[in-house]
């Protein structure tokens, strides 16, 4: 543990990781007493000895600010701390809303004998947005719209586009505060959310490697080898492709594999092309003293997928082990409410259905039990059919039932798109939605 602790009322010591300080309280006697633990937004008390303990904090939205009322006007300054944060930005801003955050723009200055020069300076905006792009391989998200603060250098009305990047502080102001503005809100600051895995897809020649977060899956490498043939006299040739093969994704694995921030490492291929994998892994650490995957190896887990592809993610997902791993998270909540819409679509088919204008109909009859639709229906520049969608979750819920928002950049999300983006389970079955055009 890093810092040093002085028993007493102003000690502070910083975690090793640098995400949480330990302030040890006024009532303080002796080292085991209890002391506040404050990691990012989130304030509490425990009796952990912090030079024995190692932070265990998941990353998330930091909130500096929040001055709003609920279905009212108000802001919220904040910085997002990982890809994830960016992409619950990206739903919370919408259009017509404002964004403020110190910017760059080139500005033209009158120079000495009645030329000008162009200078590219520092300063805060705010614009009135007009578009929004996020940009997942950059990890930045992209502001257009026209400015409305006062400023020397670029006038009122006119046009600029904001990056925000990670650990880049921004304010975000909505004309109102809806529901789903602040559950989204809610769920970027909550570390319980997280269900940070590294997964390493495979197949004989090609390996992939994907970060499954909160909100987003992203590709991290891929590596294909042209394996020979492991009969006949091509058998040499085959284990020293086999071989580098392995070895090109070891060197991926160590490359983008942090256990620090991921929950587990998952190794999933058809066949036995996983175990091999994994004997050659940790037999290459030992020899190397990898201590990073020594340390870890117990949360290096195998699951059998159909395929070494992306869509095999699915099967990772739902395989019992990693449900395990991820089972207090957003996301397997998500991954189970999924399953069971299948499930039940499968053998009772009239207790399921898909598509707005069944959705629709069947809430109206007040038969809907849990609703699941992706944040892209919200992103809807229409700004009735944005409210009509936010309607619905709020009235599923005054009514008992549950409301799953998916990510639309993430596996589960992926899948609920193509079922039209919205699909619910039913109290009581309704077979003639069947005849009801979608």
């Amino acid at each position: 543990m890093d810092g040093v602790w002085r028993l007493g009322k102003s000690t502070r010591v910083v975690c090793g990781w640098g995400l949480c300080r330990w302030v040890v309280c006024e009532a303080a006697t002796n080292e085991r007493d209890f002391v506040e633990i404050e990691c990012g937004l989130s304030l509490r008390t425990s009796n952990i000895d912090p030079r024995r303990s190692r932070c265990n904090s998941e990353i998330t939205m930091k909130i500096v600010r929040r001055d709003f009322v609920r279905n009212g006007p108000g802001s919220v300054k904040m910085v997002a701390e990982d890809s994830d944060d960016l992409w619950y930005a990206y739903n919370l801003i919408a259009v017509g809303d404002s964004v403020m955050a110190v910017t760059f723009r080139k500005v033209q200055r009158e120079v000495p004998g009645g030329g000008r020069d162009s200078e590219r300076v520092r300063l805060k905006l705010e614009v009135q947005v007009e578009e929004v792009d996020y940009d997942k391989d950059a990890a930045v998200l992209r502001i257009r719209g026209k400015n409305i603060l006062e400023n020397d250098q670029v006038k009122i009305g006119a046009f600029h586009t904001l990056e925000i990047e990670l650990k880049r502080p921004f304010v975000l102001r909505k004309g109102i505060w809806d529901s789903l503005a602040l559950d989204t809100l809610k769920q970027a600051s909550d570390p319980a959310a997280s269900a940070d895995l590294a997964v390493v897809l495979m197949q004989e020649g090609l390996g992939q490697i994907f970060l499954v977060g909160r909100s987003v899956t992203s590709s991290r490498a891929r590596i294909e080898t042209s394996i020979p043939r492991k009969h006949g006299p091509a058998i040499a040739g085959y284990e020293s492709t086999l071989k580098k093969f392995f070895e090109n994704v070891l060197q991926a694995f160590v490359k983008h594999v942090d256990f620090s921030v991921v929950r587990c490492a998952v190794i999933a291929s058809p066949g036995f092309t996983k175990d091999q994998f994994h004997r050659h892994l940790l037999l290459e650490a030992e020899r190397r003293q990898l201590r990073p995957i020594i340390e870890n190896k117990s949360r290096i887990i195998l699951v059998h997928t159909n395929s070494g592809y992306r869509h095999s993610l699915g099967e990772v997902l739902n395989a019992p082990n990693v449900m395990n791993m991820i089972k207090d998270t957003k996301a397997a909540k998500e991954v189970k409410a999924l399953n069971d819409f299948f499930t039940m679509l499968s053998n009772d088919p009239a207790r399921a259905c898909y598509g707005p204008k069944h959705v629709e109909v069947a809430h109206e009859r007040m038969a809907v039990q849990t609703l699941l639709i992706t944040d892209e229906l919200f992103r809807n520049s229409d700004v009735k059919t944005r409210k009509k969608y936010v309607d619905l979750v709020e009235s599923v819920k005054d009514s008992g039932g549950e409301a799953f928002i998916f990510s639309s950049m993430h596996v589960s999300g992926e899948q609920l798109a193509q079922l039209t983006g919205i699909a619910a389970l039913l109290r009581f079955p309704l077979p003639d939605l069947e005849d009801i055009e979608m």
